[in-house]
C-alpha cells in the first residue's frame, strides 16, 4: 500500500466520526494541468487543521473550492453538511492577497465586510469591539489600512473575515512576509478563536508554524503525502536527530555523508543536523568515524525531530530530491585564508525626516562567512542593505565594501556585488531567459561564459524547456530561485540576499542553502535577511535588529545559550484556559500556545516553577507534564525583542 493510499484510508476512517469538512477524491484541473490530484481529508469541529506545502502544491486551489469560490473538477466536498457554495455565509475566507481597501480606515473596512455578509447593524459594534480588542487594534479604528504594517493588515483582514462570526475560517498563507513577533501574536489569536469553537483551516509554507496546528496534512504537487498530529508525523519517521558541533564542519560533513547508516546530514551555520536510526548507536558510530579521520568533535547532542525532517524525508523517498549542481565558476577566487572583512559597518545611521530608521549599527561580515540580519518589519534591515548596496545614501557612519571606503556607488565595485531584493528584481514582462540575458549584460558576465551560466540557472531551477515562459507567470517560489540565479551569475565577492526563500518548498530551500553555503566556502561574503527563523540557523553569525538598532549578535548556538532563564513546555488538560490564566500572572509574551501545549519563559526556574504548579493546581488544572526544553531561535528572538522594548 502506498503512502498516498494509506493517507486516504486513514482520512476516510476519520470521516466516520463527526466532521465539519469532508473531502474525498478531490481533483482540480486547469486544461491539461492537474493542480489537485484526488486528495482526501476531514476536519473536526474546533480544531486548527494545517494544509502545509510550498507554492504550487495546490493549497490555494483547494481553499478556493472549500470556500465556494471555484468548482471542483471532480470529487466530493461537504462543508457543514452542505456544498461549499451553500455554506459560504457560514465561512470566512482570508485570501493570500490582502482583501482590504488601503484608502479606507480600519472601521470602514470592517463596516464594508459586515455589509457584504449581511451583519445586522445592531450587532456590528459589539463584534467590532470584540475582535479589534482581541487583535490589539482597538485604538486604531480611524487609521487607513494602507498605513498599517504587514502584521496589522493581516489582523485587520482576520477581523473582516470574523465580523460575520463564521463557524469555519479558511486562512490561505496568512502570515507570509509577517515578522516573527506579529506571527506569534497572530497564532495566539487563532488558538483563542479555536477555543471558542471556530474551526480553522490554515495553509502555510512555514514548517515551524505548522507545529501550532492540531493536525497537519503535508501537501506537495497536488497530493497529500501524509496526515496526522505533530507527534504522529515525528514518530512515523522512525529516525532520531543529533546536533553536532565541530571546528571543521565541512570535512566532518564529507566523512559522514559516505556512511550508509546515516540517513541525512545537513549544515546549519555552526552545526550539523544528522538523522540516524538510533541516537545512542549513531553517536558512538560518529565518534569512531571522526577519530579515524583525526577530526575533533566539540559536542554532539540528541534533539527532537523537526517537521522539516519528516517532509523532506518523505519527498526524498518518492524521488523528488533535486540534484545539487555545482556552480560553473570561471574565476578561481577560493576562500581568503586571512578572513578579511568584506562588509564593514560602524555607527551607521539613516534618518527620513523626523524618523531614524537605522541607529548606530555596527557589524562585520568576513569573506567566506554567512551573516544573518534578523528583525521585525520596520526594524531597519532592508534600509541597511540598501545603504550598503549604494541604493540609499547614509545619514552618518562609516561603511566599507571589499576594502573600499569611498565611492561605494562606482560601477566597478557594483560588479563585485550581488543583490537579491525583497521585492523581485526580475521583469515580469520578459521571459525567464530574457531576464537572465539582461542580468548577464548588466553585471558584465563575459559573453563566452553566459550560456553556461544561464543553463546552470535553468537546470538548478528545474526550468529546462520552460525558459521562454513569461516570468510574471511563475509561482513566487520559482521566481525566487530565478532571482537568486540572476544575482550570482557574475560570481560576486559580496552577496546581499533580502528575504530570499519566501514560498520556496523544503527541498528547494535546502538546495538554496547548499548553493549559498557553496558560494561562502568559495570565499563569497553573504549577508542575508530572513523572517524564517529556522532558516537563520544556516548563518554562522547573526545580528538581531530592533527599532533600527542591533541589540544582540553571535552564532545561533551562542544566542540561544545566552538567553536568560529557562524555556518550559507545559501540557495540561485545558491549553487555552491555562494560557489565559498564566497571561494574567506573567507578561503575556512569556506564554504562547503550540498546538496542544504551552511554551513558558521564566527567569528564575527554581522559584517560578513551584509557583506555576501551585497556580494551576489551585485552579483545578491537570498538569500532564512540565519540563525544560532548549530555546529555539524564535523563542530567543522574541525574548530579546520584548526585553529590549521593555
Amino acid at each position: 500500500m502506498t503512502q498516498t493510499t494509506r493517507t486516504a484510508t486513514v482520512e476516510r476512517d476519520f470521516q466516520s466520526h463527526e466532521s465539519v469538512i469532508q473531502v474525498q477524491e478531490l481533483y482540480k484541473r486547469y486544461g491539461k494541468f492537474t493542480a489537485v490530484k484526488g486528495i482526501d481529508f476531514a476536519v473536526r469541529p474546533g480544531e486548527i487543521f494545517g494544509l502545509i506545502g510550498p507554492d504550487g502544491a495546490g493549497k490555494t486551489s483547494t481553499f478556493q473550492i472549500l470556500s465556494g469560490v471555484m468548482e471542483a473538477t471532480s470529487g466530493e466536498v461537504q462543508v457543514l453538511n452542505r456544498s461549499p457554495r451553500d455554506a459560504r455565509l457560514a465561512t470566512g475566507y482570508l485570501t493570500q492577497q490582502f482583501s482590504l481597501y488601503s484608502d479606507l480606515s480600519i472601521d470602514e473596512n470592517i463596516r464594508y465586510s459586515a455589509g457584504l455578509r449581511r451583519v445586522p447593524t445592531a450587532r456590528l459594534q459589539q463584534r467590532r469591539s470584540k475582535y479589534l480588542k482581541l487583535m490589539g487594534l482597538e485604538q486604531f479604528g480611524d487609521r487607513l489600512a494602507g498605513k498599517l504594517s504587514g502584521g496589522m493588515k493581516q489582523k485587520l483582514a482576520l477581523c473582516c473575515a470574523l465580523v460575520s462570526q463564521p463557524e469555519i475560517l479558511f486562512l490561505d498563507e496568512p502570515t507570509t512576509g509577517v515578522d516573527p513577533v506579529s506571527r506569534r501574536e497572530f497564532w495566539d489569536v487563532l488558538a483563542t478563536l479555536a477555543s471558542q469553537g471556530v474551526t480553522i483551516v490554515v495553509a502555510t509554507p512555514y514548517l515551524d508554524e505548522a507545529e501550532r496546528c492540531n493536525r497537519i496534512a503535508l501537501m506537495y504537487e497536488g497530493e497529500i503525502q501524509q496526515t496526522g498530529t505533530l507527534a504522529e508525523l515525528r514518530e512515523s519517521l522512525n529516525l532520531e536527530r543529533l546536533e553536532l558541533r565541530a571546528n571543521r564542519l565541512e570535512a566532518v560533513e564529507e566523512v559522514l555523508k559516505t556512511n550508509a547508516e546515516i540517513a541525512d546530514v545537513q549544515t546549519f551555520g555552526d552545526r550539523l543536523d544528522i538523522l540516524v536510526p538510533s541516537a545512542s548507536a549513531g553517536e558512538t558510530q560518529i565518534r569512531t568515524l571522526l577519530q579515524q579521520h583525526q577530526l575533533t568533535l566539540n559536542d554532539i547532542q540528541p534533539a527532537e525531530v523537526t517537521l522539516e525532517n519528516v517532509f523532506v524525508t518523505r519527498l526524498r523517498q518518492q524521488g523528488n530530491d533535486p540534484p545539487f549542481i555545482p556552480f560553473p565558476r570561471s574565476k578561481s577566487t577560493g576562500v581568503k585564508q586571512d578572513k578579511q572583512v568584506a562588509i564593514g559597518v560602524r555607527n551607521l545611521n539613516k534618518v527620513f525626516g523626523d524618523f531614524q530608521a537605522v541607529k548606530d549599527v555596527t557589524l562585520e561580515v568576513r569573506y567566506g562567512e554567512i551573516y544573518g540580519l534578523l528583525g521585525a518589519n520596520g526594524a531597519g534591515k532592508t534600509t541597511t542593505i540598501k545603504m550598503l548596496c549604494g541604493l540609499q545614501p547614509p545619514s552618518g557612519g562609516e561603511m566599507s565594501l571589499a576594502g573600499q571606503t569611498r565611492d561605494l556607488r562606482n560601477s566597478a565595485l557594483r560588479k563585485r556585488i550581488g543583490y537579491m531584493s525583497q521585492k523581485f528584481t526580475l521583469y515580469d514582462d520578459l521571459t525567464v531567459v530574457q531576464n537572465l540575458q539582461f542580468y548577464c549584460g548588466v553585471y558584465g558576465v563575459p559573453r563566452r561564459a553566459r550560456q553556461e551560466k544561464i543553463d546552470w540557472v535553468l537546470e538548478t531551477c528545474g526550468l529546462v524547456g520552460q525558459e521562454n515562459l513569461l516570468t510574471g507567470r511563475l509561482p513566487g517560489g520559482w521566481k525566487q530561485r530565478v532571482a537568486f540565479g540572476a544575482s550570482v551569475m557574475h560570481e560576486p565577492e559580496i552577496l546581499f540576499l533580502d528575504e530570499p526563500t519566501s514560498g520556496v518548498d523544503p527541498l528547494a530551500r535546502r538546495q538554496f542553502w547548499r548553493l549559498i553555503e557553496d558560494f561562502a566556502r568559495q570565499g563569497t561574503a553573504v549577508l542575508v535577511t530572513t523572517h524564517y527563523l529556522e532558516e537563520a540557523e544556516h548563518c554562522q553569525d547573526l545580528g538581531f535588529m530592533v527599532a533600527g538598532e542591533v541589540v544582540a549578535s553571535g552564532s545561533p548556538s551562542q544566542i540561544k545559550e545566552e538567553q536568560p532563564g529557562q524555556l518550559l513546555e507545559l501540557v495540561t488538560n485545558q491549553t487555552q484556559a491555562a494560557s489565559d490564566l498564566l497571561k494574567t500572572q506573567m507578561e503575556p509574551w512569556r506564554v504562547s500556545i503550540f498546538g496542544d501545549r504551552l511554551h513558558l519563559v521564566v527567569d528564575n526556574p527554581d522559584t517560578e516553577i513551584p509557583q506555576l504548579r501551585s497556580t494551576l493546581d489551585s485552579d483545578g488544572f491537570e498538569i500532564h507534564s512540565l519540563r525544560p526544553i532548549p530555546f529555539s531561535l524564535e523563542d530567543a528572538f522574541i525574548g530579546i525583542v520584548q526585553r529590549t522594548q521593555e
